[in-house]
C-alpha cells in the first residue's frame, strides 16, 4: 500500500474521530449552560475542510510522501494532541463559552490564545506540501486564514464577553 495512501486515511479517520469528540464535547458543554457564539461561522469551516481533505484523496493518493514534510507532519500531530489535551472536555470545532469558568491556561494556553489555530493553518498547508501540491496549500491556507480571521475576532469577542459576566 502506498505511504500516500496510509497518511491520508490516517489523517481522515483522525478527523472523524475528532469530529465525534468534538459533538460529545458540545453537548455536554451545552448541557451545562454553555453558550454558542457565532453558529453561522462553523458550516463554512467543515465545507473548507471536508473540500481540502475530499481534494487531497483526488490529488494525492498515487504521490509519493516526502519523508520531511511527513516528519513536520508528525510534529504539527504532537502539537494537535497537546492543545486538545489542554482543553479536554471544553474543545470542541464550534465556539462555547460557559459564564463563570476561568480560561484555560495550561499547556500551550500559557503562551498563546490560539494554538489550535495555529496547528490547523500548519496542517493545511503541510499536508499538501507532503505532496508536491504547492498551489493547492496555497489556495487552502488562504482560504483557511480569511475563515479563522473571523473565527479569531469572533472567538476573543465570545471569550471576553463570558469573562466580563463572570464579573
Amino acid at each position: 500500500m502506498r505511504l500516500s495512501i496510509v497518511v491520508l486515511a490516517l489523517v481522515t479517520l483522525q478527523r472523524l474521530g475528532e469530529l465525534a469528540v468534538a459533538r460529545r464535547n458540545t453537548a455536554r458543554l451545552l448541557a451545562r449552560g454553555g453558550v454558542e457564539w457565532n453558529a453561522g461561522q462553523h458550516r463554512f469551516f467543515v465545507a473548507l475542510h471536508a473540500a481540502w481533505l475530499a481534494g487531497l484523496w483526488a490529488l494525492a493518493w498515487d504521490r509519493p510522501a516526502k519523508l520531511a514534510w511527513l516528519a513536520v507532519f508528525g510534529l504539527l500531530f504532537v502539537l494537535r494532541v497537546w492543545t486538545l489535551a489542554s482543553l479536554g472536555g471544553r474543545w470542541t470545532t464550534r465556539i462555547i463559552t460557559l459564564t463563570g469558568e476561568p480560561l484555560v491556561r495550561r499547556g500551550p494556553y500559557r503562551w498563546i490564545a490560539h494554538p489550535n489555530y495555529l496547528v490547523v493553518a500548519g496542517e493545511v498547508a503541510v499536508l499538501p506540501l507532503m505532496f508536491g501540491l504547492w498551489t493547492y496549500a496555497l489556495a487552502f491556507s488562504v482560504l483557511n486564514a480569511v475563515l479563522l480571521s473571523v473565527r479569531i475576532r469572533a472567538e476573543s469577542a465570545a471569550l471576553k464577553a463570558s469573562q466580563a459576566s463572570a464579573a
